[in-house]
């Protein structure tokens, strides 16, 4: 017996399990335009395996620190013409997560050395907790 090779209709909570969200980001995501709601057939929207791409790329794009207006400009871009805009949103971002990295070693090596300057001595106060002013 020969399978179909038509994609299976999606109901939400299936949509939401394949890309690993709950059913309220889903409808979000319909609430801000970055996923499509479908209409009803007997009663029950259906979604696609292109609904499942559209909501894992999402979610891509959000791990990578995109905002959700830019996740909406991506998913517009036509692939083909615009990939000088996608590769300029891109390293709008890359700067971004620089600058936080930054940010981050800056932070880490100041608690290293205030760590360090804990264990040196036993007396007095704690330089961690008195460098917050407690």
């Amino acid at each position: 017996m020969v399978q179909s090779q038509e994609a299976k209709p999606l109901t939400i909570g299936r949509l939401a399990a394949a890309g690993g969200v709950g059913v309220e980001t889903i409808r979000f995501y319909q609430r801000n335009g970055l996923l499509q709601t479908p209409t009803r057939e007997t009663g029950v929207r259906r979604y696609d395996r292109e609904d499942v791409r559209r909501l894992r790329f999402i979610r891509q794009a959000q791990a990578a620190g995109f905002t959700l207006a830019e996740i909406k400009e991506l998913l517009a871009l036509d692939a083909g013409e615009n990939r000088s805009r996608a590769r300029e949103l891109a390293r709008r971002r890359i700067k971004v997560l620089d600058d936080k990295i930054a940010e981050m070693q800056r932070a880490r090596d100041s608690l290293r050395r205030l760590a360090s300057e804990c264990a040196e001595g036993s007396a007095g106060p704690c330089p961690i907790l008195a460098s917050f002013d407690l």
